[in-house]
Protein backbone atom coordinates (compact mmCIF):
# COMPACT_ATOMS: atom_id res chain seq x y z
CA UNK A 1 0.00 0.00 0.00
CA UNK A 2 1.51 3.44 -1.14
CA UNK A 3 -0.48 5.45 0.38
CA UNK A 4 1.61 5.87 4.23
CA UNK A 5 2.53 8.99 5.85
CA UNK A 6 5.93 8.38 4.78
CA UNK A 7 5.11 8.35 1.07
CA UNK A 8 3.08 11.42 1.23
CA UNK A 9 5.96 12.84 2.63
CA UNK A 10 8.05 12.24 -0.29
CA UNK A 11 6.07 12.85 -2.92
CA UNK A 12 4.50 16.13 -1.52
CA UNK A 13 8.16 17.21 -1.49
CA UNK A 14 8.70 15.88 -4.88
CA UNK A 15 5.85 17.96 -6.00
CA UNK A 16 6.26 21.20 -4.18
CA UNK A 17 8.46 22.81 -7.10
CA UNK A 18 5.48 23.00 -9.06
CA UNK A 19 2.28 22.62 -7.34
CA UNK A 20 0.96 25.86 -7.80
CA UNK A 21 1.09 25.78 -11.55
CA UNK A 22 -1.52 22.22 -11.44
CA UNK A 23 -3.08 23.38 -8.49
CA UNK A 24 -3.84 27.22 -8.45
CA UNK A 25 -5.77 28.64 -11.13
CA UNK A 26 -8.31 25.19 -11.10
CA UNK A 27 -9.15 25.63 -7.29
CA UNK A 28 -8.94 29.37 -7.13
CA UNK A 29 -12.66 29.49 -7.15
CA UNK A 30 -13.59 26.85 -5.19
CA UNK A 31 -11.57 27.68 -2.54
CA UNK A 32 -13.48 31.44 -2.40
CA UNK A 33 -16.65 28.94 -1.61
CA UNK A 34 -15.55 26.95 0.64
CA UNK A 35 -13.98 29.82 2.39
CA UNK A 36 -16.93 31.68 1.92
CA UNK A 37 -19.10 29.64 3.94
CA UNK A 38 -17.08 29.91 7.28
CA UNK A 39 -18.66 31.98 9.55
CA UNK A 40 -15.66 34.89 10.18
CA UNK A 41 -14.97 36.51 13.17
CA UNK A 42 -12.26 39.26 13.82
CA UNK A 43 -9.66 37.63 16.15
CA UNK A 44 -10.38 33.67 15.27
CA UNK A 45 -7.90 31.23 15.85
CA UNK A 46 -7.51 29.50 12.81
CA UNK A 47 -5.64 26.34 11.74
CA UNK A 48 -4.49 25.29 8.00
CA UNK A 49 -4.20 21.57 7.66
CA UNK A 50 -2.53 20.43 5.12
CA UNK A 51 -2.05 23.55 3.69
CA UNK A 52 0.86 22.74 0.89
CA UNK A 53 2.39 26.12 -0.59
CA UNK A 54 -0.53 28.56 1.11
CA UNK A 55 -3.09 28.77 -1.62
CA UNK A 56 -5.97 29.59 0.31
CA UNK A 57 -4.31 32.43 2.49
CA UNK A 58 -5.33 35.00 -0.22
CA UNK A 59 -8.80 34.49 0.40
CA UNK A 60 -8.42 33.95 4.30
CA UNK A 61 -9.62 37.61 6.81
CA UNK A 62 -6.17 39.26 7.85
CA UNK A 63 -7.87 39.84 10.91
CA UNK A 64 -7.80 36.30 12.41
CA UNK A 65 -4.64 34.30 14.05
CA UNK A 66 -3.15 31.90 11.47
CA UNK A 67 -1.66 28.87 11.85
CA UNK A 68 -0.51 26.57 9.22
CA UNK A 69 0.85 22.68 9.05
CA UNK A 70 2.04 20.38 6.01
CA UNK A 71 3.55 17.03 6.32
CA UNK A 72 6.33 18.25 4.04
CA UNK A 73 9.30 20.90 4.86
CA UNK A 74 9.20 21.75 1.10
CA UNK A 75 5.74 22.51 1.39
CA UNK A 76 6.04 24.14 4.76
CA UNK A 77 8.65 26.79 3.16
CA UNK A 78 6.62 28.05 0.34
CA UNK A 79 3.78 28.55 2.71
CA UNK A 80 6.33 30.86 4.83
CA UNK A 81 7.54 32.45 1.69
CA UNK A 82 4.11 32.96 0.57
CA UNK A 83 2.72 34.56 4.06
CA UNK A 84 5.71 36.75 3.94
CA UNK A 85 4.79 37.93 0.34
CA UNK A 86 1.18 38.57 1.17
CA UNK A 87 2.78 40.23 4.85
CA UNK A 88 0.31 37.86 6.45
CA UNK A 89 1.29 37.01 10.18
CA UNK A 90 1.06 32.83 9.93
CA UNK A 91 2.76 30.09 12.20
CA UNK A 92 3.68 27.28 9.87
CA UNK A 93 5.06 24.57 11.20
CA UNK A 94 5.69 20.94 9.74
CA UNK A 95 3.55 18.22 10.90
CA UNK A 96 1.54 15.21 10.40
CA UNK A 97 -2.20 16.16 9.74
CA UNK A 98 -3.09 12.19 12.19
CA UNK A 99 -1.30 13.85 15.38
CA UNK A 100 -2.11 17.59 15.67
CA UNK A 101 0.49 18.32 18.22
CA UNK A 102 -2.20 21.54 19.52
CA UNK A 103 -4.22 21.09 22.85
CA UNK A 104 -7.79 20.56 22.47
CA UNK A 105 -10.01 22.52 22.06
CA UNK A 106 -7.43 24.90 21.12
CA UNK A 107 -8.92 26.72 17.54
CA UNK A 108 -12.19 28.32 16.29
CA UNK A 109 -11.74 27.32 12.71
CA UNK A 110 -10.31 23.92 11.28
CA UNK A 111 -9.73 24.24 7.12
CA UNK A 112 -9.12 21.10 5.33
CA UNK A 113 -8.68 21.81 1.59
CA UNK A 114 -7.47 19.00 -0.65
CA UNK A 115 -6.21 16.94 2.35
CA UNK A 116 -8.97 14.34 3.20
CA UNK A 117 -8.30 12.03 0.20
CA UNK A 118 -5.01 11.93 0.30
CA UNK A 119 -4.66 11.52 4.20
CA UNK A 120 -3.38 7.85 5.12
CA UNK A 121 -6.17 7.21 7.81
CA UNK A 122 -8.58 10.43 7.24
CA UNK A 123 -11.07 9.17 10.32
CA UNK A 124 -8.07 9.47 12.43
CA UNK A 125 -7.41 12.99 10.63
CA UNK A 126 -10.73 14.05 10.95
CA UNK A 127 -10.85 13.07 14.50
CA UNK A 128 -7.91 15.02 15.38
CA UNK A 129 -9.57 18.27 14.13
CA UNK A 130 -12.51 17.75 15.91
CA UNK A 131 -10.57 17.36 19.33
CA UNK A 132 -8.43 20.93 18.42
CA UNK A 133 -11.84 22.41 17.31
CA UNK A 134 -13.81 24.46 20.28
CA UNK A 135 -17.27 23.50 21.21
CA UNK A 136 -19.14 24.95 18.13
CA UNK A 137 -15.62 25.45 16.20
CA UNK A 138 -16.00 25.57 12.68
CA UNK A 139 -14.02 22.68 9.99
CA UNK A 140 -13.74 24.17 6.48
CA UNK A 141 -13.42 21.16 3.97
CA UNK A 142 -13.11 21.03 0.23
CA UNK A 143 -12.25 17.61 -1.86
CA UNK A 144 -13.49 15.06 -4.00
CA UNK A 145 -15.53 12.36 -2.60
CA UNK A 146 -17.62 9.54 -3.91
CA UNK A 147 -21.32 10.65 -3.65
CA UNK A 148 -22.56 9.70 -0.37
CA UNK A 149 -25.83 7.27 -1.52
CA UNK A 150 -23.76 4.27 -2.94
CA UNK A 151 -19.90 3.17 -2.53
CA UNK A 152 -17.70 2.81 -5.00
CA UNK A 153 -18.19 0.08 -7.35
CA UNK A 154 -15.48 -2.47 -8.49
CA UNK A 155 -14.15 -0.60 -11.11
CA UNK A 156 -13.57 2.44 -9.19
CA UNK A 157 -12.02 0.34 -6.36
CA UNK A 158 -9.43 -1.17 -8.96
CA UNK A 159 -8.42 2.35 -10.83
CA UNK A 160 -8.28 3.89 -6.75
CA UNK A 161 -5.15 1.65 -6.77
CA UNK A 162 -3.21 3.42 -8.95
CA UNK A 163 -4.79 7.13 -8.40
CA UNK A 164 -4.31 6.61 -4.23
CA UNK A 165 -0.29 5.78 -5.09
CA UNK A 166 0.24 9.03 -7.31
CA UNK A 167 -2.30 11.80 -6.09
CA UNK A 168 -5.39 11.09 -4.31
CA UNK A 169 -8.24 8.47 -2.99
CA UNK A 170 -11.56 8.50 -5.34
CA UNK A 171 -13.62 6.57 -3.15
CA UNK A 172 -13.88 8.48 -0.07
CA UNK A 173 -17.40 9.45 1.23
CA UNK A 174 -17.84 13.07 2.74
CA UNK A 175 -20.54 12.08 5.17
CA UNK A 176 -19.95 8.76 6.55
CA UNK A 177 -16.21 10.42 7.64
CA UNK A 178 -17.39 13.73 9.08
CA UNK A 179 -20.25 12.12 10.63
CA UNK A 180 -18.14 9.46 12.32
CA UNK A 181 -15.84 11.97 13.75
CA UNK A 182 -18.53 14.02 15.35
CA UNK A 183 -18.89 16.70 13.11
CA UNK A 184 -22.29 17.95 11.83
CA UNK A 185 -22.49 19.34 8.58
CA UNK A 186 -24.16 22.28 8.17
CA UNK A 187 -23.63 23.12 4.36
CA UNK A 188 -22.89 21.25 1.09
CA UNK A 189 -21.93 22.75 -2.14
CA UNK A 190 -20.37 20.71 -5.55
CA UNK A 191 -18.21 23.10 -7.07
CA UNK A 192 -15.70 21.49 -9.89
CA UNK A 193 -15.93 18.50 -12.17
CA UNK A 194 -19.66 17.78 -11.69
CA UNK A 195 -20.26 17.40 -8.28
CA UNK A 196 -16.42 15.00 -7.81
CA UNK A 197 -15.19 17.98 -5.65
CA UNK A 198 -17.32 19.45 -2.82
CA UNK A 199 -17.05 22.21 -0.02
CA UNK A 200 -18.48 21.62 2.99
CA UNK A 201 -18.79 23.33 5.98
CA UNK A 202 -19.39 21.48 9.70
CA UNK A 203 -19.49 21.98 13.06
CA UNK A 204 -18.24 20.12 16.13
CA UNK A 205 -21.50 20.06 18.60
CA UNK A 206 -21.51 22.79 21.27
CA UNK A 207 -22.14 19.94 23.93
CA UNK A 208 -19.64 17.03 22.66
CA UNK A 209 -20.05 13.77 24.35
CA UNK A 210 -16.61 12.74 22.24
Amino acid sequence: MFNTTAWNRLRYTAYAPFYDTVAARAFRRPRRIALGQVDWEPGMRVLLVGAGTGLDLPFLPCDIELHATDIAPAMVKRIAKRAETLRRDVECRVMDAEELDYPDEHFDAVIMHLIIAVMPNPHKGLTEAHRVLKPGGQLCVLDKFQPDTHPAGAGRRFLNQLTSALATDITRQAQPLLTDAGFLIRHDEPVLMNGLFRALLAAKPSTSNR
